[in-house]
């Protein structure tokens, strides 16, 4: 543990217990879906093996989250637990393409309680029944899903509310309210990994607002055979080493894709234009249809890019950022806020400007950028800048990205070999991030590739940039934006009052295309 914390990707800190942080990367995630065993020893399963080194991490996290179910050898069922049979990856696979998409909430409320495949029905008309009461009632959609999400919790706990049994870790008096609060927000904590690991396998895409999620059309076929394949029962309860046999080979269950003849049809679908060659092997074949789709990604993204500088997505970005800002549903706030950061420097001001974030197969966003590199970087030409967005909030927003906005600068200016700049966006800026960037202008920090310019932007600011830049008479150039952090630099020479700084700097950025 004390070797991961000290590597510029890892999350959290780990100090208080170290073996206990250690031991809950482990003994989650990673065991349950068979990437490792722990006893005798702690050791890599060969599906963990091929997670290191495959370059289709899809297709294997598509097979070990079919595998994952309960009860099994590592999930054995308390004498008060409800009764568990199931697959619950592939039950919710089933549930979407039963109804070509379900929202977040109709998984949070419905889809979790599906924790026996023979009541896959039953869970269907509860969803099918909320979809009518909703188009019914007169109550606006916030107050109607709350309604029917504590009527459900109530249901789902009914037993334990007549014992009386209701208090919570955070609260040593029993109240029912408080305990129906935080059932519903784990609720949404498990709707929300669901969600990622679904999304893992590359199967599944996500509505433009997130409300939705639904099977990619290209991925139907695929996910119709495992649903007419694979077993829906849990299997080897009573065998262990049978189990973690089963659970650590990644090449279980069969797919699609492992079919030949399936294979070829697909490819032939997905890319009619390209000639595929008889002689393949069925491992070529994947390598093939592997190659094809990073290309179109690529081309995707660049068609992106094309629209962007063209300012057509302008409307559509400053929208975006407006629901980032107001809207507490959208999914998946802080993914939505790197991509339309990316989009919206991409429009900005020319340059050549990289996104961190992961890309799905189609050139939508899929996932955060890693903790070792700036969220965003922007090269243009004799200077660079490094972008940094967050939805933190309070102090924590100092805790989490303080440090590093600094540091991922310093080090893209190292990379670069060239002066390089930061902006930091958020909702709203805490004071005491303002505070340490004009610290930052005024002290000489060799890691920090010397005073680090940084200038910290609220959304609202920025939207005015992106808004300023899209009015504008003629289209503005990299040196606009480098001359904002020039006038940064001037003021924190001639302040020491870092408030007066800051006011000074907002002033700038709000008129930023007419700094001399």
């Amino acid at each position: 543990m004390e070797l991961l914390s000290q590597k510029e990707f890892f999350l959290g800190e780990g100090k208080k217990d170290p073996a206990f942080s250690a031991r809950d990367r482990i003994n989650r995630a990673p065991k349950a879906y068979g990437f490792v065993t722990l006893s005798p020893l702690v050791e890599l399963t060969p599906a963990g093996k091929l997670l290191i080194s495959s370059r289709n991490k899809q297709e294997l996290f598509f097979r070990q989250l079919l595998k994952f179910q309960l009860p099994s050898p590592y999930h054995k069922l308390g004498r008060n637990c409800s009764e568990y049979c199931v697959k619950p990856f592939l039950e919710l696979f089933r549930l979407i393409r039963h109804f070509g998409h379900i929202s977040f909430d109709e998984l949070q409320i419905f889809g979790l309680q599906l924790i026996d495949f023979r009541k896959f029905n039953r869970i269907v008309s509860k969803i099918e029944k909320y979809r009518c009461e909703k188009e019914a009632t007169s109550l606006n959609y916030n107050q109607f899903k709350q309604h029917i999400l504590h009527k459900e919790i109530l249901a789902i706990y009914r037993e334990d509310i007549v014992r009386g049994k209701i208090k919570t870790r955070e609260n040593k008096k029993a109240s029912l309210e408080k305990f129906i609060s935080t059932k519903a927000s784990n609720m949404r904590d498990y709707a929300d990994a669901c969600i990622r690991y679904l999304r893992a396998t590359g199967m599944v895409e996500l509505s433009y607002s997130g409300h939705t999620i639904s099977i990619v059309p290209e991925h139907r076929a695929d996910v119709d055979y495992v649903l007419t394949h694979c077993e829906r029962k849990p299997i080897f309860l009573k065998d262990t080493e049978q189990f973690v046999n089963y659970i650590g080979n990644p090449r279980v269950p069969a797919l699609l894709t492992d079919d030949e003849s399936l294979l070829r049809e697909k490819l032939q679908m997905s890319f009619p234009e390209e000639p595929i060659l008889d002689k393949m092997t069925l491992d070529g074949l994947k390598t093939h249809f592997d190659e094809l789709v990073n290309k179109r990604k690529a081309e995707l993204i660049k068609l992106q890019v094309s629209s962007l500088k063209s300012y057509r997505e302008y409307e559509d970005i400053q929208a975006l950022f407006d629901k980032i800002a107001k809207d507490r549903t959208l999914y998946d706030a802080p993914l939505m806020l790197e991509w339309n950061t990316w989009r919206a420097m991409t429009m900005l001001d020319g340059g050549e400007v990289t996104a961190n974030f992961k890309f799905d197969d189609f050139g939508r966003p899929l996932s955060t950028a890693m903790g070792n590199r700036p969220d965003i970087e922007c090269d243009y030409g004799n200077f660079a800048v490094a972008v940094e967005v967050t939805m933190q909030k309070g102090h924590k927003q100092y805790e989490k990205e303080g440090e590093s906005i600094a540091r991922h600068t310093g080090k893209l200016a190292e990379e670069k070999g060239k002066n390089t700049y930061c902006l930091f966006i958020a909702p709203n800026i805490n004071p005491t991030v303002v505070s340490h960037c004009f610290v930052l202008h005024k002290l000489n920090v060799a890691q920090y590739g010397g005073r680090a310019n940084i200038i910290p932007l609220p959304l609202n600011v920025f939207k005015k940039m992106v808004d300023d830049s899209y009015n504008a008479a003629a289209i503005p150039t990299p040196q606009h934006i480098k001359r904002l952090f020039d006038r940064a630099r001037e003021l924190a020479k001639q302040n020491d009052n870092d408030k007066v700084w800051y006011d000074a700097v907002l002033q700038s950025a709000l008129d930023w295309l007419n700094i001399g």
